[in-house]
C-alpha cells in the first residue's frame, strides 16, 4: 500500500510525529543496582524490591543513565537543560506494581534539537527535536494461547530510557521510516544504546493525522510499539489511507491509541488516547532535581564518538550514492572499514570495497564480521587493480572469504578464477581465435572498422581460455593485431 497522492487522496495532507523509546545501555536499572539486560534472562529474575514497588522501597537514580542522556541529546544537536525534575506519571496496569511510572515531563533532561534526514530522491530535510525525557520502563504482560490469565515479567520495569519527541514535521511514510533509520544511526554510533530492535531496545510510537490542506490540522492516532523500520513506513501507510477514507465518508477520526497486527499488515484501536492530565503528573517527592554543570557537559561532549555525519564527510570524497552510504552506515563495521581503507589505501581501493560491500555482503548475509578485515579487502582490491581478478571473481572470492575465510588469493587460486595476464600467452590465444573460419567475418568487420565487432572476439577469446584471459589485455591485443 503506498501514500503517494492519488485522485481522491490529493486533497488531504497527512502529518507525522513520532516518539521513540531508547533504552540506555547502562549496566544496571535506573533506580535501583538490579541487572539492565535481561535479553536472555528468565522472566522475573533481573528484578529487585524496587522493581516489584514494594512498601518502603526508595529509588537512586543512575548517574551514568544520566551521562547517556546527556550524550543523546548532544548526537541530536539538541540543547541540555542544566535543571530537570523527574515526576510521576499515574496510570493502572498489571506490569506496573507501584501504580505510576517515574518519569518526566515540565523539566525533561534535553531540550529542543534537529535531525537531518535524507530521502531516496536526494533531497534532505530537518525534522525538528521537541525534547527528549528521562524515564523508567514498565514491565510486560504476555497472554498465553487459548488461557484465560495474562503473565507479568518484571524484568524490563526499571529499565532507563529516554523518550525522544519529535515536532510533526513529517508528511509521507518514507520520511517517517528514513527519520526512524538515522535516530537508530545517532543512537548506535553515540554509544546510547545496543540497538537491538528485536529486544525491543528502540520502539517507536506514531502519530498520525491527515486533513484538507489549509485546515488546522486533523484528529491524530498513535500507533503504538513499533519495532522496525518496514513496521513504521507500513503502521504511516495504513493510517493514512484508513483516515482519509474515514474523512470521504463524513466521518470522523476517533482520537486514540493503536496496535500495529504484523500479520494482517494494518492497525486496530487499543483504548481511547489519554491526555497529559489524565496521568495526573506530580513531582517525585522521593528524587531531587538533576544539577547540571558545565564542565559534566563539556565532558559528555569530548567523549561523544564520531557520528554519521563525520562518515557521510568523508564518503563524499568517495562519489558513492547514497544508497551504498545507507547501507554502509546501517553496519557501522562496514562504515570503520571503508574509512581505514580511504585513509591508508586511498580513494580507489575505498570506493571498490565500498560498492563490495554494500551489494555483495548486505542483508544479512554477513553477520559474523570477523573474517572480513581491511587488509583481505585491500589484497583483494589490489589483485582487480592489476588484472589478476576481473570484477565478478573478486565479488565471488569475497563471499567465500565472508562464509569460510582465508586468503583472497588462496581461494582464488583454488577456484581457478586468476586471470591470465601475460601479453605473450593472451597473445597466443588471440591469433588461435582469429585464425578460425568461423570467426572471419567479424575480423574482417572490425578491419573495417566495426568496433562493436570487438566484443563478440573478446567473447571467444575469454570462451577459447575458459575465463582465464584478462579482458582488457585481450582487447588490447587484438585492436594491435587488426587495426
Amino acid at each position: 500500500m503506498s501514500d503517494q497522492p492519488t485522485a481522491s487522496r490529493q486533497k488531504y495532507i497527512p502529518t507525522i510525529g513520532i516518539e521513540c523509546h531508547v533504552q540506555l545501555k547502562t549496566k544496571t536499572k535506573l533506580f535501583s543496582g538490579a541487572n539492565n539486560d535481561a535479553r536472555e534472562a528468565e522472566p522475573n529474575t533481573t528484578v529487585s524490591p524496587i522493581c516489584f514497588g514494594l512498601p518502603g522501597t526508595l529509588p537512586v537514580l543512575n548517574k551514568e543513565a544520566v551521562r547517556l542522556a546527556v550524550r543523546a541529546g548532544l548526537a541530536l544537536g539538541a540543547s541540555i537543560n542544566r535543571v530537570s525534575r523527574f515526576e510521576r506519571k499515574h496510570y493502572f496496569y498489571p506490569d506496573l506494581p507501584k501504580g505510576y511510572q517515574i518519569s518526566q515531563l515540565a523539566e525533561p533532561t534535553v531540550g529542543p534539537g534537529v535531525v537531518t534526514i535524507r530521502l531516496g530522491d536526494g533531497s534532505e530535510k530537518s525534522v525538528r527535536i521537541h525534547h527528549a525525557h528521562i524515564e523508567e520502563d514498565a514491565g510486560k504482560l504476555t497472554h498465553p494461547s487459548g488461557a484465560d490469565y495474562s503473565l507479568v515479567d518484571l524484568n524490563r520495569a526499571g529499565t532507563p530510557l529516554i523518550e525522544i519527541v519529535s515536532e510533526p514535521d513529517m508528511h509521507s511514510s518514507e520520511e517517517a521510516k528514513v527519520y526512524a533509520q538515522e535516530l537508530y544511526l545517532l543512537m548506535t554510533y553515540a554509544g546510547v544504546t545496543h540497538g537491538d530492535l528485536y529486544h525491543g531496545n528502540m520502539r517507536f510510537d506514531v502519530n498520525v493525522s491527515v486533513a484538507k490542506e489549509g485546515e488546522p490540522l486533523g484528529t491524530r492516532t498513535e500507533t503504538k510499539n513499533l519495532n522496525s523500520f518496514k513496521a513504521v513506513e507500513r503502521a504511516v501507510e495504513f493510517e493514512i489511507a484508513r483516515q482519509t477514507k474515514l474523512l470521504e465518508k463524513g466521518e470522523k477520526i476517533v482520537q486514540e491509541t493503536r496496535g500495529w497486527n504484523e500479520d494482517r499488515q494494518q492497525t486496530f484501536s487499543q483504548r481511547s488516547k489519554e491526555n497529559a492530565h489524565d496521568y495526573r503528573y506530580f513531582p517525585d517527592a522521593d528524587l531531587p532535581p538533576i544539577y547540571l554543570d558545565d564542565a559534566f557537559v563539556d565532558e559528555v561532549r569530548s567523549e561523544l564518538p564520531a557520528l554519521p555525519g563525520v562518515y557521510r564527510a568523508a564518503f563524499k570524497e568517495l562519489g558513492l550514492d547514497g544508497s551504498v552510504v545507507q547501507s554502509l552506515l546501517a553496519r557501522r563495521t562496514y562504515a570503520d572499514m571503508i574509512l581505514d581503507l580511504q585513509q591508508v589505501h586511498g580513494k580507489q581501493t575505498a570506493t571498490r570495497a565500498a560498492h563490495w560491500l554494500s551489494s555483495v555482503v548486505s542483508d544479512e548475509v554477513l553477520v559474523d564480521t570477523s573474517s572480513l578485515t581491511t587488509e583481505t579487502l585491500a589484497e583483494l582490491s589490489a589483485m582487480v587493480e592489476v588484472n589478476e581478478l576481473s570484477s565478478t571473481a573478486a565479488k565471488e572470492v569475497l563471499v567465500e572469504v565472508v562464509e569460510h575465510g582465508g586468503s583472497p588469493r588462496a581461494i582464488a587460486e583454488q577456484k581457478n578464477l586468476l586471470q591470465v595476464s601475460d601479453e605473450g600467452a593472451v597473445a597466443s590465444v588471440v591469433d588461435e581465435v582469429l585464425a578460425n573460419p568461423a570467426n572471419a567475418k567479424a575480423v574482417s568487420d572490425v578491419k573495417a572498422g566495426n568496433d562493436k565487432v570487438i566484443g563478440f572476439l573478446v567473447g571467444q577469446v575469454m570462451k577459447k581460455s575458459a575465463g582465464k584471459a584478462n579482458p582488457a589485455l585481450t582487447q588490447k591485443i587484438i585492436r594491435e593485431k587488426l587495426i
